[in-house]
């Protein structure tokens, strides 16, 4: 399953979710697991965006 295509991207989505549902209903650590979690889809784009230009990189 987690060779799947949508598998990485419904991961990111329930982290979100998560984090929107922490920051939401409480302070204190709530604040920072939301800030965690919430961070994870954005440090996975820029995995990615940097990923792929290391890649066109070597094909050049």
């Amino acid at each position: 399953m987690i060779r799947s295509t949508f598998a990485l991207p419904a991961i990111l989505a329930l982290l979100s979710l998560a984090g929107l549902v922490s920051a939401l209903t409480g302070d204190g650590w709530r604040d920072f697991v939301s800030w965690a979690v919430l961070s994870m889809p954005l440090l996975a784009t820029v995995w990615a965006v940097a990923r792929r230009s290391s890649r066109k990189d070597q094909s050049k």
